[in-house]
């Protein structure tokens, strides 16, 4: 059976994740997995940090993040575009433990066998947004309507 996804090295920005077959909208196409941690624990422990223009944090809920540091799936390497095809999905788990959420990226549009697989990160630091910071999370997407960085709008 031939694998649905591959990660390589991506135009972008370093890995990329890349699609081997026709993907339609509304499909599954990967999940995130990590450790789970609490917001406080992952943001001390965040190997990286704010000044680096990096992570491998992705918000679980209000109460947990996923930390995809030492993780193998290849849903950490998806790159950010600010016209993505994919999109991240919580899936709430039937029980009050919120550690037990998942996030699934889902495609939403068509995918063509080729294309790398992109999200809109949104991301949202606890700092001001300055240009320094925004420099440092600098988009690369290259489309037309890029807005210059990953970071959300305030």
């Amino acid at each position: 059976m031939q694998k649905r996804i591959l990660v390589r090295n991506s135009p972008i920005h370093g890995k990329g994740v890349f699609a081997q077959v026709d993907i339609s909208p509304g499909q599954r196409v990967a999940q995130y997995r990590g450790v789970v941690k609490s917001s406080e624990d992952a943001e001390a422990d965040d190997l990286h940090g704010i000044d680096s223009g990096h992570t491998f944090l992705f918000s679980l809920n209000d109460q947990f993040l996923l930390d995809a540091t030492r993780s193998r799936c290849a849903a950490k390497w998806f790159n950010h575009s600010c016209q993505p095809n994919c999109e991240s999905v919580l899936y709430e788990h039937d029980s009050d433990d919120r550690s037990l959420d998942r996030i699934m990226f889902h495609a939403i549009r068509p995918i063509a066998p080729g294309d790398e697989l992109t999200l809109s990160y949104g991301i949202c630091l606890p700092v001001r947004h300055t240009k320094r910071m925004q420099a440092l999370w600098a988009c690369r997407c290259g489309a037309d309507t890029c807005s210059g960085t990953m970071l959300a709008p305030r």
